[in-house]
């Protein structure tokens, strides 16, 4: 994501707004009040005599949760979009020649028919261009215009804001250890799906 921003902040034919775009603070739960009360979601009812393995499921699934409906709701108040629609765009940014929609389906984990919906919505609105794919007249190469690049380089750079808003409680050294963990799990879930596939 950087390195498309900064590709974009060195291109003059498409700058970029100098927006910030803040989190109310109201909008930030705090820290302590959240450790004083009831966990909220789906660790509601947790106990300490239930599993670890649960209560971290658990958790993991809270947080992803709570960011992401704060970035759902700033998407939608600030920049009037949806969060699919920014992931697509996202997707498209790191492929400056354009994708073909198979791929961004893959990529985006949705179903083609999604994909169309989401197409035929950006390129109405100018975001977004399909192009005959010079490997294979059959397929459509989708990516972004000028315009869209313009569009989402100010939502990018937001979401990238919101972010570092959400997440600076935890402290820059304590955020590194949590990142390094996470990619523990990460490997030992694809390991372990490799094995599933197998049987």
């Amino acid at each position: 994501m950087n390195e498309y921003l900064n590709r974009i902040r060195s291109n003059p034919e498409s700058p970029v707004p100098a927006l910030r775009h803040d989190i109310p603070m109201a909008a930030i739960p705090d820290m302590h009040s959240i450790a004083a009360t009831d966990a909220p979601g789906r660790e509601a009812g947790l106990s300490h005599d239930d599993h670890q393995a649960v209560r971290l499921w658990l958790r993991l699934l809270t947080c992803s949760t709570q960011i992401e409906q704060v970035i759902r709701s700033n998407l939608r108040t600030q920049f009037g979009t949806t969060l699919p629609r920014f992931d697509y765009l996202a997707q498209l940014s790191r492929f400056p020649k354009g994708l073909r929609m198979s791929t961004l389906s893959e990529y985006l984990m949705v179903t083609g028919g999604n994909i169309t919906g989401l197409t035929d919505q950006l390129v109405a609105e100018g975001w977004v261009e399909r192009v005959a794919d010079g490997d294979d007249r059959r397929a459509m190469i989708v990516r972004m215009t000028r315009n869209g690049k313009k569009h989402f380089s100010a939502m990018a750079l937001a979401h990238e804001q919101w972010l570092d808003q959400l997440l600076a409680p935890l402290g820059t050294q304590a955020a590194r250890d949590l990142y390094d963990q996470l990619g523990k799990l990460r490997q030992t879930l694809t390991q372990t799906d490799g094995l599933a596939s197998s049987n």
